[in-house]
């Protein structure tokens, strides 16, 4: 794996931050203030929260007036659904093998 993808994974490891980015994906582009509102965490911890995000790639920021406005990149996403479909075929090449040998051993 790249450092960009432990960098993704690790970012969205961390649940406040996953549903920080899940709200943004749901309700598109929100304020700090708006985030906070319904995160369960201080300000300045979402503001913290939005900063990893946006050095992992997955948010963007557009001031507006004294506010700055967030909204999710979902294509930032995509080196993990890369990951996950090679991982898929791994294993389902693994399950077949292992499927194959039980048959000889049934027979």
């Amino acid at each position: 794996m790249t450092d960009a993808h432990d960098l993704l994974f690790r970012t969205l490891a961390d649940p406040t931050r996953r549903a920080i980015f899940e709200r943004l994906c749901s309700d598109g582009e929100l304020s700090v203030g708006t985030l906070t509102a319904g995160a369960g965490v201080s300000q300045p911890a979402v503001s913290k929260h939005l900063a990893l995000l946006k050095q992992a790639g997955l948010v963007l920021d557009r001031p507006d007036g004294r506010q700055t406005r967030y909204s999710a990149r979902r294509g930032a996403l995509a080196p993990l659904l890369d990951w996950t479909s090679q991982m898929t075929g791994f294993w389902e090449r693994r399950f077949d093998d292992l499927e194959d040998l039980l048959k000889r051993m049934d027979q």
